[in-house]
């Protein structure tokens, strides 16, 4: 069974699809019918977030004369070409109408090449140039208050979409949170959190903040047009839509608070009570065991003992000491200085390294060399 289970929709109510299909609309006539408030909705108490339409608000607009062709033409929406046709005047001055916020649009969309593509009602059209009054705004010469406008680069279709959006979203909000979420749904980010300081009112804000038509295209290459149209540009526009934000955020604070996170009371610490160390316990050492003696090594006959190099290191010994009653100092007749001899050192024999059973025996060294070196360099005796 799955883990989040949500409640079924109710038998006298149904999903927008299906209600559409009665009523015989496009899914997109049916969105502006319910932004216009053409089709009443009610809030999805299931956990879905979305609208449902009551079976008996169906019934009533099946019910009305005309059906459904009368519902479909409050809904029916032209591009400027075809609404100038409509009103029987050029395009130039259609757009002309609507940039100066005379003509209002009901939808608009971003197509594939980026540009913004506006459209307007049919019969608030129809209705506009059935009016006396405007007679010399489709005929004749533009008013020069008019005119001036217009050359400062005035454009009030974008505001005018917004202020409608905004009416329908204030339509559907059943409490005043939801009344601060479709204010702070046409304003940026930073202005939010200037109006709404505490961060869990404006989260609760944000939560009940809706999703208008043209944020679809949020990730997407025309994302910061969509994001023009959408939020408030004018100062004027965003001083007004701060204060009715704020008022509501009060409104809604006074009523029901914003939910906050459980305070948790935690115990107070208590520091432990020191204990005293226990004795360190008496440590017991080992015997010590006595090494092994080592077992004497057998000596190979072949190898010389240290007796026979004793025997060999002794003739050179003797040698040395007889260089060294030569070099004594003597004194010599005429009161002159003992005459001083160099007389190159001899290295004593290098001790006998013992060597281990089984290496084989050691050739004993010839000091031939050594004895005819020391006969060539032992002075000659003079008699002065």
């Amino acid at each position: 069974m799955s883990a989040h289970t949500f409640e079924p929709v109710r038998s006298d109510t149904c999903t927008p699809s299906r209600a559409a299909r009665e009523l015989s609309f496009l899914r997109g006539e049916f969105d502006l019918a319910v932004q216009l408030g053409h089709v009443r909705t009610v809030p999805d108490e299931g956990g879905g977030g979305g609208r449902l339409v009551e079976r008996a608000e169906i019934d009533r607009l099946r019910a009305q004369d005309g059906f459904p062709d009368t519902l479909r033409d409050r809904v029916r929406v032209v591009g400027t070409t075809d609404g100038a046709e409509l009103m029987d005047i050029s395009a130039g001055r259609f757009t002309r109408l609507a940039r100066l916020g005379l003509l209002i649009p009901a939808k608009v969309y971003v197509n594939r090449y980026g540009a913004v593509v506006w459209l307007y009602l049919t019969e608030e059209l129809k209705h506009f140039a059935a009016v006396t009054e405007n007679t010399h705004l489709l005929k004749g010469r533009t008013p020069e208050t008019l005119r001036g406008q217009l050359a400062e680069g005035v454009d009030l279709r974008a505001r005018n979409w917004r202020m409608r959006q905004l009416g329908c979203l204030l339509r559907q909000a059943e409490d005043p949170w939801a009344r601060a979420g479709a204010l702070a749904a046409l304003l940026p980010p930073v202005e939010v959190a200037d109006v709404v300081e505490d961060p869990y009112e404006r989260a609760w804000v944000n939560r009940s903040r809706p999703a208008l038509p043209g944020q679809t295209l949020a990730g997407t290459s025309f994302a910061h047009v969509a994001e023009r149209i959408t939020t408030a540009q004018d100062a004027d526009e965003i001083e007004w839509l701060r204060s009715d934000l704020a008022h509501s955020v009060e409104e809604a604070r006074a009523l029901s608070p914003a939910p906050r996170p459980a305070v948790r009371r935690t115990r107070p610490t208590t520091r432990p009570t020191a204990r005293p160390i226990p004795p360190l316990a008496h440590t017991v050492t080992a015997p010590v065991e006595p090494l092994p003696t080592p077992t004497p090594v057998p000596v190979n006959p072949a190898e010389p003992t240290d007796e026979s190099t004793a025997g060999r290191a002794e003739p050179t010994t003797r040698v040395a000491e007889s260089l060294m009653r030569a070099v004594e100092p003597r004194r010599i007749s005429g009161g002159r200085a003992p005459e001083r001899r160099h007389v190159p050192r001899v290295r004593p024999a290098p001790a006998p390294v013992p060597r281990f059973p089984g290496t084989g025996p050691t050739p004993p060294r010839s000091t031939r060399r050594l004895r005819a070196w020391m006969r060539r360099e032992a002075p000659r005796s003079t008699e002065v």
